[in-house]
């Protein structure tokens, strides 16, 4: 167990800094694109062998089953046997752990859209935007894209990087890549309207859970990124407690309002999902408007609380290799 530790701390490092430098390349092929493909074929059989909505939910738990063990096991056994091999057996590693992180795409992917607000391109925003989130874009102002954009760079610094991070220091590529599936399959069937209502229940379910504790380390390492941000750290986390609630997911209030309270903006709102309405609260205080840099502060943030928790995570890890001699 300590070895396993300190060499897969070592390996989740690695793993930081490609993603820091190289992000998702779109000339390499991405396991999550496998993934999502798995998740269609599963979810198309299902629809096609249901006759009720009952069986339809708990099918979808099955689903759920399904990816878990595939997205689990298939990287687990490659490990195995590489092991004999230590050298490929870490580059295995520390590459499937590469591509569970989302850093560097994130930011990348949310710039697109404050260089279309920049230069006055509404539309090319809205498209930009489009591809970052799951509400309806086509409609949308400026001060909306942005919202759109900051709320998913806040969702996503959990999701996307906190996340796949604390899975992976715990149990290296096969926990971090289990954590991706369920979160792709959230990302796919887990709304809350049709036609995911049923299908989507157990998904939506896994990835709250899965996502309990990554939310809200989130969110406390956000308040604390205040200081470099110039902000009250105080102010932030006042925001956060105050606001973590007003979601829908039980998760992604937190670092929702942890940005809300540093930026002094408003996030939240009402959105519109596949021509449906959705009523959501809002979080944070409205101080200011929103402007196009706030994508910019947002990326901030989340950089900021990547290095936090990788270097708190670090100080752990040596703390428990020294504990166990």
């Amino acid at each position: 167990m300590r070895d396993f530790l300190v060499v897969n701390a070592v390996d989740v490092i690695a793993a930081v800094i490609i993603d820091l430098v190289l992000g998702d390349p779109y000339w390499l092929p991405h396991p999550i694109i496998f993934i999502g493909k798995l998740i269609k074929v599963i979810e198309n059989k299902i629809r096609a062998i249901t006759k009720n909505h009952k069986q339809l939910k708990y099918l979808g738990g099955i689903m759920v089953l399904i990816v878990v063990l595939i997205c689990f096991l298939l990287p687990a056994i490659i490990l195995y046997f590489t092991w004999i091999v230590k050298p490929l057996f870490h580059l295995v590693n520390i590459i499937l752990l590469w591509t569970t992180i989302a850093a560097k795409s994130l930011k990348d992917e949310s710039m697109k859209v404050y260089f279309a607000l920049e230069n006055k391109d509404i539309a090319l925003a809205r498209k930009f935007t489009s591809y970052i989130v799951g509400r309806e874009t086509h409609n949308l102002d400026d001060k909306q894209l942005i919202r759109a954009t900051v709320e998913t760079v806040a969702e996503n610094t959990s999701d996307g990087v906190i996340a796949p991070l604390f899975y992976g220091f715990i149990g290296g590529a096969p926990l971090a890549m289990m954590y991706k599936g369920i979160n792709t399959m959230d990302s796919m069937v887990g709304y809350l309207n049709e036609p995911y209502t049923y299908i989507g229940f157990f998904p939506a379910k896994t990835d709250d859970a899965f996502n309990f504790i990554p939310a809200r380390i989130t969110g406390l390492f956000m308040c604390i990124t205040a200081l470099f941000m110039k902000a009250s750290c105080y102010n932030s986390l006042k925001i956060m407690i105050r606001d973590r609630k007003n979601h829908k997911s039980p998760n992604c209030a937190y670092p929702e309002a942890a940005v809300a309270g540093i930026l002094k903006v408003q996030l939240g709102g009402n959105n519109v999902y596949f021509g449906e309405v959705v009523e959501k609260p809002t979080i944070g205080d409205r101080i200011r408007e929103l402007g196009k840099e706030d994508i910019v502060s947002a990326n901030k943030i989340m950089f900021f609380t990547e290095f936090l928790f990788v270097t708190l995570t670090l100080i752990l890890v040596y703390i428990t290799y020294r504990g166990m001699f």
